[in-house]
């Protein structure tokens, strides 16, 4: 009975030593990654002349100042990090190639489909429709999805609701769309979507388009006011449509394993200036785009509003997308982006 109670005692007093030396090797690893010295990169798809560039030099700013110049971010403007390709851009974030990125959800389509619910034809009529999804269970869905990806979200930013440009013709309804080349971001939504509206659609990475529209070898393009204004694209095409058709999200994302690596006070310190850096890009975008407006159409371009008739007749020339991607997208994911 004797050595029994001690055999039990000894298994007690063991296991209490192992559970003590793994607790002492977390306190190790939690110690050993606070003070750490970080020199980060971080890639942004467009210029430094664009609002996402701005908002990172803020992220940038107020690391280094918040850490004492612990804390080093460089930033590459063009997705210098990944020859211009957004997408190797985001999957070099989830590999941890790159430390950080400010990327449309559009692309990170190519990591799941999933997140092209975002952007999904008309989902939202204007910004009011928009921020309490994002900043509710729309948002969180999207943030579990992303670190199921091997990102963690620090903020969403605004590339804003994507208008369509063209060299050809003012373009008010569906049917002025016809035989259009109009070049789309790489994913199958946007291809099955301009194909519905009878465009003929063509896939490439931004960094090409500019050349691409110079030379006729496309009709047209789509994006938010922000980046064809900072991309010029005035200058190679007379025509803008403001439809508010899609809306464009970025995530502020950090490599999730850089991101669980660190101390609980870095973690801190990056999801709270994160989180303000991409609220930054959101206000100052949304400020921007009047003005941006105003600018583009002084320097000749025609701009055309659609009227809510017209804008209906777009709406319903759409709705076969619904019906062929609800099971794509997860009908419960949809649900939160309409506010269901």
């Amino acid at each position: 009975m004797l050595k029994k109670k001690f055999g039990t005692a000894a298994l007690g007093l063991s296991a209490a030593l192992i559970l003590g030396a793994c607790g002492s090797e977390e306190a190790e690893n939690d110690a050993s990654a606070e003070g750490q010295q970080y020199d980060l990169k971080m890639s942004v798809t467009v210029s430094e002349s664009s609002t996402w560039y701005e908002a990172a030099e803020k992220l940038k700013e107020d690391l280094a100042e918040e850490s004492d110049g612990r804390i080093n971010l460089e930033l590459y403007g063009n997705e210098q990090l990944s020859g211009g390709d957004s997408g190797k851009a985001v999957e070099g974030l989830a590999k941890g190639s790159i430390d950080l990125t400010f990327n449309s959800t559009i692309i990170y389509s190519i990591l799941d489909d999933r997140f092209g619910v975002a952007s999904a034809p008309f989902l939202f009529n204007n910004t009011d429709e928009v921020d309490p999804v994002f900043n509710g269970e729309g948002g969180e869905m999207l943030k579990e999805i992303l670190a199921e990806k091997g990102v963690h979200a620090l903020g969403y930013g605004q590339n804003g609701f994507r208008q369509l440009t063209n060299s050809k013709l003012e373009v008010k309804t569906p049917e002025d769309l016809a035989g259009l080349k109009i070049r789309i971001p790489g994913i199958t939504m946007y291809t099955d979507l301009y194909r519905e509206l009878g465009t003929d659609p063509q896939t490439m990475t931004f960094s090409e388009v500019f050349t691409a529209l110079q030379q006729g070898t496309i009709d047209g393009q789509e994006n938010p006011v922000d980046v064809i204004h900072s991309s010029k694209l005035n200058e190679v095409q007379d025509y803008m449509t403001l439809w508010n058709y899609s809306y464009d999200p970025l995530v502020l994302g950090m490599n999730k394993k850089l991101y669980d690596s660190m101390s609980e006070e870095d973690q801190e310190l990056f999801d709270r200036l994160g989180k303000e850096a991409a609220d930054y890009q959101v206000e100052i975008a949304r400020e921007k785009e009047a003005q941006q407006i105003e600018e583009l159409e002084a320097a000749g371009m025609q701009i055309y509003t659609p009227t809510e008739e017209e804008i209906a007749q777009f709406k319903e020339a759409v709705q076969p997308i619904y019906e062929q991607y609800t099971d794509v997208w997860g009908a419960d994911l949809l649900s939160a982006f309409q506010g269901e």
